[in-house]
């Protein structure tokens, strides 16, 4: 078993699973099958006692090539090493690569998917079935079981990569496991984020997976979900690219029948299609906000996420609930329309938009003394600006306006009259490097000094949920509570469309 699942991958595409003399090492003609490492620094020795000296540890999921037998020792020959030696016949699990095999390493297979932390071993017990299993079997439901099993393999082995506690061991296992996935062929992409390495599996298996016609829903489900992950998107992508990953990522998620779905899987892939169609609705207004496909992504979004039963969710979904609603609430300005305004015939104040520098928007605030030419205010974003929630207060000394910059972060505009003009200040989701957050005005407290704002925000690990009274000099924020009831000035002045339309109050 020396060929690469890249190279057994192919050959399944073309219905044949065979192994190219010249991709492989040549086994020895005294070769008697071929073992499969079970356990990890296996100790691969020059003599078979346990005193001889080591040649070298082995891990879980290495191939080696059986080359005869002596006491409870088995002698091998390691060709990723190019170096033989002597194995406990307990730390291996022989295989002979036969078609007669292939239903007892698949149901080892299935056994080893379901114990995390055996994900090298899983990977090598797949390489072996896809190697012993005939083509008909392959392209059948068993095909699908191996692939789906591969992919899980892969992706958990990734998840656990990213997520290590620092420490001399379990970084040296998680390296070696990453080595062996790698021997046969499964690859992985890293990308730095916030000073940390987030690996992940590229998904060829899912997307074979994907294209077998017998895999069944839940399968699809799985395959999708892995595929889909937004950690996993290169942060440094330009826009243009992004966008083409968020509709190739909302096409893979429309392959999944989430009708017979248990419902756990089903709210998990439809959190997902609410967060990719809010990317999608998202990014489509970067180009033209007035364009009536950002409405329906945004509303698309909404819907998938109003789908998701919470009766149904366990507690560790909660998190992807939480990010998914975000995303959404980010636009569902979208699905108010702006109206057209101009400059007031009173003294009230009103915004204009208008396009700025290529990329740019910028924003007019005017009155009846001052029209766009001669604004009181004028101010310009490259993020998307969401003239439909522009709110001014009953003095007319404020004016509040929704702005995201990114993906699942929206901030709050504060343009604010003081002796000497007119100012804007921003009010983010919260103090942190943006992640994913949505800071929303929810109402106006009479006299001219405060405002209501509820801001969620997920960063540096953590989750917070709060409603705020804020005091418009400064934006300082003078009463806190994580309950909406805690605040009678919430429960007096909070504007009825907010309450109508957010999803703060989920």
């Amino acid at each position: 078993m020396n060929a690469t699942l890249a190279t057994l991958l192919a050959a399944v595409a073309s219905a044949a699973v065979t192994v190219a003399a010249e991709a492989a090492p040549q086994p020895s003609p005294n070769a008697q099958g071929s073992a499969i490492v079970v356990q990890d620094q296996a100790s691969l020795r020059a003599a078979p006692r346990d005193g001889a000296q080591q040649q070298a540890s082995l891990w879980q999921g290495e191939v080696l090539e059986v080359r005869g037998e002596r006491l409870d020792y088995l002698q091998v020959w390691d060709h990723k090493r190019e170096r033989g030696g002597f194995i406990r016949a307990s730390d291996v699990r022989r295989v002979a690569l036969t078609e007669a095999e292939g239903p007892a390493l698949l149901a080892v297979m299935r056994f080893v998917q379901d114990a995390p932390g055996a994900e090298a071993l899983g990977i090598g017990m797949t390489a072996a079935y896809l190697q012993a299993a005939p083509a008909k079997a392959l392209a059948g439901v068993e095909g699908a079981q191996a692939f789906d099993a591969l992919g899980t393999f892969a992706d958990r082995l990734a998840r656990r990569a990213s997520v290590a506690v620092p420490g001399k061991a379990s970084g040296a296992t998680l390296s070696a496991h990453l080595d062996v996935a790698n021997g046969y062929g499964v690859r992985f992409a890293t990308y730095e984020v916030e000073g940390r390495m987030q690996v992940c599996y590229e998904g060829e298996a899912f997307r074979r997976l994907l294209a077998m016609p017998v895999a069944d829903a839940e399968q699809r489900a799985r395959a999708a979900l892995a595929l889909t992950r937004p950690e996993c998107i290169n942060p440094d992508l330009p826009a243009h690219e992004r966008a083409k990953v968020t509709t190739w990522q909302a096409e893979v998620l429309e392959r999944v029948d989430v009708a017979n779905l248990p419902g756990y899987l089903r709210n998990r892939v439809q959190m997902r299609r609410a967060s990719v169609w809010g990317a999608a609705a998202f990014q489509q207004a970067r180009k033209n906000v007035a364009d009536p496909a950002v409405a329906a992504a945004a509303a698309r979004a909404l819907t998938e996420l109003s789908g998701v039963s919470k009766a149904e969710l366990p507690d560790e979904d909660q998190a992807a609930y939480n990010d998914a609603a975000m995303r959404v609430s980010a636009v569902r300005w979208a699905l108010v329309p702006a109206v057209a305004t101009t400059a007031a015939a009173g003294a009230r104040p009103t915004l204009l938009t208008e396009p700025g520098a290529p990329g740019e928007t910028c924003v007019l605030l005017v009155d009846a003394q001052h029209n766009a030419k001669a604004p009181l205010l004028r101010r310009c974003t490259y993020g998307v600006v969401w003239a439909a929630s522009a709110s001014t207060n009953r003095e007319g000394t404020a004016v509040a306006l929704a702005v995201q910059p990114m993906e699942g972060w929206r901030e709050l505009w504060v343009l604010r009259k003081t002796e000497g003009g007119w100012l804007a200040d921003v009010l983010p989701p919260a103090a942190t490097t943006p992640e994913t957050g949505v800071a929303e005005w929810a109402g106006w407290v009479p006299g001219g000094q405060q405002m209501l704002v509820a801001r969620e925000a997920r960063g540096q690990g953590r989750y917070r949920k709060s409603f705020e009274v804020v005091r418009l000099d400064g934006l300082t924020t003078e009463r806190v509570t994580g309950d909406v009831t805690a605040l009678p000035l919430f429960q007096r002045w909070q504007d009825p469309a907010w309450k109508r339309q957010t999803l703060s109050l989920r």
